[in-house]
């Protein structure tokens, strides 16, 4: 698909309030990484357009054409969503693969994950039962769920529509309205996704989308008043400051953040899939991702051997054009943030790491005009160096060594963030002991960076609060509220008679 029949009739203009229109902020071009062409101008949203939006939302929530609406009746809207990802699938595909950077293959998969995801909280509106409670007197106790009002959604660049799914998809299942801000440099797929919404039945003014700066539209999101809720996923700093605005206003917020997530491999792991795994949990999504194997602890007896073949897998995957098939890695997202990386990996070298491969960025196949870098592996660092504790969020992977599982649980565990971790072993008794010890909120036992819609997901520590997905990620939309019911005969004793 040609990126001129691809944005061939592609409007810019922003959604706010059931309005298609010109944002209030400085127009931008969205550029693709691959080769820094431009892919759109787009018009961003001001501060106005946030005000008008969750007015708009706050409007819409309170009326009965989407809250009022039977379970089942929101449910088929949502059906219908996924039906339209469904039947844009390649399209959708192809704005993220530009949006981003990140190869054909696995936009695709992205895609029919959003499909899926709402699929999935549609089947919960279908099933989820509210509670009659135990009684514990003449009455009937009953506890129910009912939407906050109006969410604000903020959602990342390295999965834009995959991630929004997961946001919305259970807030509007549970009757509230959205706001929905992607990141400023991801905005393509995003806006097509408010287009299948608004096709499939979705109230207006229920879901707005509001490209542009995080710093005008998400901090005027956060302070709002009618705003009731607040589900982000970014950057720990970031998070840190939303959860501060959100704390004056007593909102409930659901962080997802940053990670530096540790992948051990004991000496009975099977080597072909240890490797593998290892490989696909680092480079794959070009390490842009928060879940990223980026700390990998190796037992000292098969250490040498295991990072050796290692080093060999890593210089085989292809780095390149983003829309070939069988291309691994795509571009950065950026070229400010391959410079970020950059300096990360000088860091690593200046700490005394052991350059064992990449580290630069590739040349030939017209991969000098976009933002790529090489899968790199450094040995040698300590787990207290700054580029084993911080955040690289690229294809950087620093591999150290360990003898027994105390001071593996030690340095594993002393980290300030808890997201994910990977264990590799054929002892299942020694998986479960280590797996229950790691302070993470996920952890792939012989496989990595494998996703379930229906398992909750979310962090430990500085690595966020809150759950996504799962049956019980519906109910992190709502407000719940208990009903008695009282079957006494007579009045209330203690009024006596009156």
């Amino acid at each position: 698909m040609s990126h001129q029949d691809l944005l061939q009739g592609f409007s810019s203009d922003i959604l706010v309030g059931g309005e298609w229109r010109a944002g209030t902020g400085k127009r931008y071009q969205s550029l693709y990484p691959a080769d820094e062409s431009v892919n759109a101008e787009i018009a961003a949203a001001g501060a106005e357009d946030a005000v008008d939006a969750v007015e708009a939302a706050d409007a819409a929530w309170r009326r009965a054409d989407w809250a009022g609406l039977k379970p089942h009746q929101r449910a088929a809207v949502l059906h219908r969503v996924a039906d339209g990802i469904t039947q844009r699938a390649e399209a959708l595909a192809h704005l993220q693969r530009r949006d981003n950077g990140k190869p054909i293959s696995e936009t695709r998969a992205l895609v029919a994950s959003a499909s899926s995801t709402f699929r999935y909280f549609a089947a919960c509106l279908e099933t989820l039962e509210e509670t009659l409670t135990p009684s514990r007197g003449d009455y009937l106790t009953m506890s129910v769920h009912e939407p906050l009002g109006v969410v604000a959604a903020i959602t990342p660049w390295n999965s834009p529509i995959a991630s929004d799914a997961q946001k919305l998809a259970p807030a509007l299942a549970a009757g509230n309205a959205v706001v929905l801000k992607p990141a400023e440099v991801t905005p393509l797929a995003s806006l097509e996704l408010g287009r299948i919404c608004e096709a499939a039945g979705v109230p207006r003014g229920v879901l707005s989308v509001l490209p542009g700066k995080g710093s005008v539209i998400g901090d005027i999101l956060v302070r709002h008043p009618k705003v009731k809720k607040v589900a982000f996923t970014g950057g720990t700093e970031v998070g840190r400051g939303i959860a501060r605005l959100a704390a004056e206003k007593l909102m409930p917020v659901s962080l997802e953040l940053g990670g530096k997530s540790p992948t051990i491999v004991f000496e009975d792991a099977d080597i072909d899939h240890a490797v593998a795994g290892v490989l696909y949990g680092i480079f794959s999504s070009s390490g842009e991702s928060c879940i990223a194997g980026s700390r990998l602890f190796v037992h000292k007896a098969i250490f040498d051997t295991f990072v050796e073949r290692l080093v060999a897998g890593a210089k085989q995957l292809r780095v390149g054009d983003p829309l070939r098939e069988d291309t691994q890695m795509g571009p950065l997202v950026t070229a400010s943030h391959r410079e970020s990386i950059e300096r990360y990996v000088a860091i690593g070298l200046e700490e005394g790491g052991r350059l064992l491969c990449g580290g630069e960025r590739p040349a030939g196949d017209g991969r000098e005009k976009g933002y790529f870098y090489r899968p790199t592996i450094i040995a040698g660092l300590t787990n207290q160096a700054r580029m084993v504790q911080e955040e690289i969020f690229g294809p950087v992977l620093a591999v150290l060594p360990f003898e027994n599982e105390d001071d593996l649980l030690a340095e594993a565990n002393d980290s300030v963030y808890g997201l994910a971790a990977g264990i590799w072993t054929r002892d299942y008794k020694r998986a479960w002991r280590i797996g229950r010890a790691l302070e993470t909120g996920t952890v792939w036992i012989n496989t990595y960076k494998q996703f379930s819609i229906s398992t909750p997901f979310g962090g430990w520590k500085e690595s966020g609060m809150g759950r996504e997905k799962g049956r019980l990620g519906l109910l992190e939309y709502t407000n719940q509220k208990s009903l008695y019911w009282g079957i006494n005969d007579g009045p209330l004793a203690w009024a006596g008679k009156v």
